[in-house]
């Protein structure tokens, strides 16, 4: 058999034939059936999602989205980061600005100021708020924000050659840092209460059956769009290299790659990436305080990724949407064992099922072949000299 002429020869770059519709199946239903059903059927249809389910799905999705950039530092490139949840916040603040500028003087106040601001005393609006009147200013700061901090800490950390713990230190640190910022609101950020009453977007009161369809679809479509860049990303060329710099990163500096550059343009590209869907979070979900940013949002999402299965891209999505659902059965049940049940679950998940959940229909497709192989025969006795 002749060696295959190139890498696609052996691995494809991008899906089969039989992927396209795994991914094609699903991604149309939640995007198109499901809003359709919410639309049209009579509230009490059976298959009628409700408008909560709708809007916990599109909070799942940016959640997702969340994972999946943890899972290309982390699965592909190497990078344990432990601050990924402040790109998702500071995503979510920027426009949650916008929300909070459009509420107008349907505030309790009757301010054109926001509610807090005329509570701690704001003749007028801060400066820096000015810009965020506009909604693609918003939008896009939502992006370019996370990305700004991501390339400063970046080039220091990678410039430096910090790796490993200590990176997954440092980044802890920077969101830990962040929160406090926030939490003090020494910039006006409404401190430990941060942002919340948003009434409308684009002119869309956000209220409306129809504001929370078009919000869960834009989700939706966010997270397919992620997940098709970072598999093109992983399957071509540089996916490989990122990989490389994973398993041995002094062996691509001696190949002549400047590997920093690599792990600097990943690192940007995920936090704008992140950010995207911290900015779909908060107009969902209602609220965007400093708590999104600490610590422990940025190690849920960690769990997330083991849960499901890290360096897969599938997995992390998976895991996303079956711990976040774990948590919104267990703080319902015992919300006081919630964090022993997500330690015990991380816990167990690395010792009993490294591979996550997405390795399961592997584990059972080759258990049922043990199953059935035949036993090997004994072997015939030697005759007689």
């Amino acid at each position: 058999m002749s060696a295959p002429e190139k890498l696609s020869d052996v691995e494809p770059r991008f899906f089969s034939r039989a992927q396209w519709i795994a991914f094609l199946v699903p991604t149309l239903v939640l995007a198109l059936l499901l809003p359709l059903l919410n639309a049209f059927l009579p509230a009490e249809h059976f298959l009628r999602p409700s408008d909560f389910t709708l809007n916990l799905y599109g909070k799942y999705a940016t959640y997702a989205v969340l994972a999946l950039g943890v899972d290309l530092l982390w699965g592909y490139l190497g990078i344990l980061s432990l601050g990924q949840a402040l790109f998702f916040a500071l995503g979510g603040y920027a426009f949650g600005m916008h929300l909070l500028l459009m509420i107008g003087k349907d505030g309790q106040y009757k301010s054109d100021l926001p509610d807090y601001m005329v509570f701690l005393g704001y003749k007028e609006l801060p400066a820096h708020w000015a810009p965020f009147h506009s909604f693609p200013f918003a939008a896009f700061a939502a992006l370019w924000v996370p990305a700004l901090l991501a390339f400063v800490f970046g080039w220091l950390a990678f410039r430096s050659r910090v790796k490993g713990v200590y990176l997954s230190i440092l980044t802890q640190a920077l969101t830990y840092a962040a929160a406090l910022l926030f939490f003090r609101n020494d910039f006006g950020f409404g401190g430990n209460n941060g942002f919340t009453d948003f009434k409308r977007v684009l002119g869309a009161e956000l209220s409306s059956p129809d504001t929370r369809r078009w919000l869960y679809f834009a989700s939706i479509v966010l997270l397919a769009l992620v997940f098709l860049l970072y598999r093109w990303l992983t399957r071509a060329k540089f996916g490989h290299l990122m990989q490389a710099i994973r398993d041995g990163e002094n062996r691509v500096l001696f190949s002549g790659y400047a590997t920093a550059r690599y792990k600097l343009f990943v690192f940007v590209l995920v936090a704008a990436v992140t950010g995207i869907a911290g900015a779909l979070y908060v107009p969902q979900v209602g609220i965007i305080n400093p708590s999104e940013m600490t610590p422990e949002k940025s190690i849920e999402a960690v769990v997330w990724v083991a849960v499901g299965g890290r360096g897969t891209l599938i997995g992390p999505i998976l895991g996303a949407l079956f711990v976040n659902a774990l948590k919104s059965w267990a703080t319902r049940a015992a919300p006081e064992l919630w964090l022993y049940i997500l330690g015990g679950l991380f816990v167990g998940v690395v010792l009993l099922l490294p591979g996550g959940l997405v390795s399961i229909p592997g584990k059972i497709k080759a258990l049922v072949a043990r199953l059935r192989r035949p036993p090997a025969s004994p072997a015939s006795p030697e005759p007689a000299a």
